[in-house]
C-alpha cells in the first residue's frame, strides 16, 4: 500500500474515535468545538501532507528545484496560514482541538517515516 494511504488510514482511524471520545468529554472539560477542531486540525494536516508529497514527486526525476515547486510550496503554506487564522478569528474551532488534530498526523507520519525506513 502506498505511504500517504497508510498515513491517511491510520490518521482515520485514531481521529475519529478521539473526536467521538472528545465529544463525550467536552462538557467536563469546558472546551467548546473541541471534536470539530480534532478533525479540522487533523484534516489541514492530511491536506498539507498530500501537497508536500506532490512537491516531492515533482522534485523526483529532476535535476534542480523548478519555480513551479517552490511557488506551489509558498502558496500552500500561504493557504494553510490563512484557513488557521481565518478559524482562529472568528472563533469557529478551539486552537487545542487544532493542535490535536495536527499532533496525531504528526506522530502517524513518523511512525510510518520509521516503519519504511527500515525496511530499506
Amino acid at each position: 500500500m502506498n505511504l500517504t494511504k497508510r498515513i491517511y488510514k491510520q490518521a482515520a482511524l485514531i481521529l475519529l474515535p478521539l473526536a467521538v471520545l472528545s465529544a463525550f468529554i467536552e462538557k467536563y472539560i469546558n472546551l467548546e468545538k473541541l471534536p470539530l477542531s480534532i478533525i479540522i486540525g487533523g484534516v489541514l494536516g492530511l491536506v498539507n501532507l498530500r501537497g508536500l508529497a506532490r512537491s516531492v514527486e515533482n522534485l523526483v526525476g529532476t535535476d534542480r528545484l523548478t519555480a513551479k515547486v517552490v511557488i506551489f510550496s509558498i502558496l500552500r503554506l500561504a493557504m494553510l496560514a490563512v484557513i488557521l487564522v481565518i478559524l482562529i478569528a472568528f472563533r469557529l474551532v478551539s486552537i487545542m482541538g487544532l493542535l490535536i488534530g495536527f499532533t496525531v498526523v504528526f506522530f502517524v507520519i513518523m511512525k510510518e517515516g520509521l516503519r519504511e525506513s527500515k525496511e530499506l
